[in-house]
């Protein structure tokens, strides 16, 4: 897929959702890192996220040499390893050299390295027990997820004083569009326990708990405002295949759905509202959350919940609105003053 001349954030951010549908994903790697090396990014900042975006297509793609290239060259981008945006990069850098065969210890040291950030970062438990799944190290993954448990709720129970216990301790949820570090633990303690086939726990029994508050939470609001989940065309298109029901939430076509999100954007805006944007979402992903909770993709409560964990990934947010003469953000190619800003007035 050839890319523009210069690429922007809002380029990078419609890369990430649609690389892996593209023809030629590895092609659109190639691409991207080509932009970075050849300078032709909007913002020079964002070199180390787009070798980011290289390597992790590469990886899902089993294209381990290509993906250690720029996993390495995203590091080299960002200003040092210790950035908070070179946690992701370093975690697939070590997919990589466990896919590459005989580098297992410096894949390990590699995650061992990231450790701390299990505490800290919401996107690490998540990225750094992947990692340690693909190198065969599950159980690894269980262990280190949950001792940064215990770690996090003995310091919650600790925060709440001699009224806490440790038979019920104090979670700090965070809203449902930002759950704090806890959750994203918990959650993934759970996945990884369950696919080892562990028996069930009290924390096990504390993510469900937490995840069920998210649900109720998100769904608490849901009547006061949009999900704001975007659906890009061919999702939005597979979502009224399956779902026909959900025409009526979302649009009967994506041009209403794009208006309906446009108008939405509008009124929060003007209700004093900042930092807004959309949420990419995927047929895929709603189907999975469904599954996990045991419910039907059309429930409005289960929607919510998958709103919810959506909204808390960074990597799905679109930023609204954009500059009148840059792309619009629903990746339809066309400039936002001549796509979707026209349609909250219509």
């Amino acid at each position: 897929m050839p890319t523009r001349e210069t690429l922007t954030k809002a380029d990078l951010a419609e890369l990430r959702r649609s690389a892996l549908g593209n023809a030629d994903p590895l092609g659109v790697a190639a691409d991207v890192a080509e932009a970075a090396e050849q300078g032709r990014l909007e913002d020079p900042d964002d070199a180390g996220d787009a070798f980011t975006l290289s390597a992790e297509i590469a990886e899902i793609r089993a294209r381990p040499e290509a993906a250690l290239r720029y996993a390495e060259q995203a590091l080299a981008a960002y200003p040092s390893g210790d950035d908070p945006r070179a946690g992701f990069a370093r975690a697939l850098r070590a997919r990589a050299l466990f896919r590459a065969g005989g580098r297992d210890d410096e894949a390990l040291a590699e995650l061992t390295a990231l450790r701390p950030l299990l505490l800290v970062q919401p996107d690490a438990p998540a990225y750094v027990s992947a990692a340690l799944d693909a190198g065969g190290r599950s159980a690894t993954a269980e262990t280190w997820l949950s001792e940064a448990v215990d770690t996090v709720l003995e310091g919650a129970t600790a925060a709440a004083g001699p009224a806490s216990t440790a038979v019920d301790p104090v979670v700090e949820l965070g809203p449902p569009d930002a759950p704090g570090v806890a959750f994203f633990l918990l959650q993934q303690r759970h996945r990884v326990r369950r696919n080892l086939n562990l028996p069930h726990d009290r924390q096990d029994d504390l993510a469900d708990r937490l995840e069920t508050q998210l649900v109720r939470r998100a769904g608490e609001r849901r009547d006061a405002e949009s999900d704001l989940l975007f659906w890009p065309r061919a999702e939005f298109d597979r979502l009224l295949a399956e779902q026909p029901a959900l025409a009526q939430v979302y649009g009967p076509d994506w041009d209403a759905h794009r208006g309906r999100l446009e108008t939405e954007l509008v009124r929060l805006r003007e209700a004093g509202q900042a930092g807004l944007g959309v949420f990419g979402a995927t047929v895929a992903g709603l189907t999975a959350f469904a599954g996990r909770r045991g419910g039907d993709p059309a429930d409005a409560a289960v929607r919510a919940g998958y709103a919810a964990e959506v909204s808390a990934r960074p990597s799905a947010r679109i930023a609204w609105p954009p500059e009148r003469n840059d792309a619009c953000w629903c990746g339809s190619g066309l400039k936002y003053k001549k796509d979707c800003l026209p349609r909250s007035r219509s």
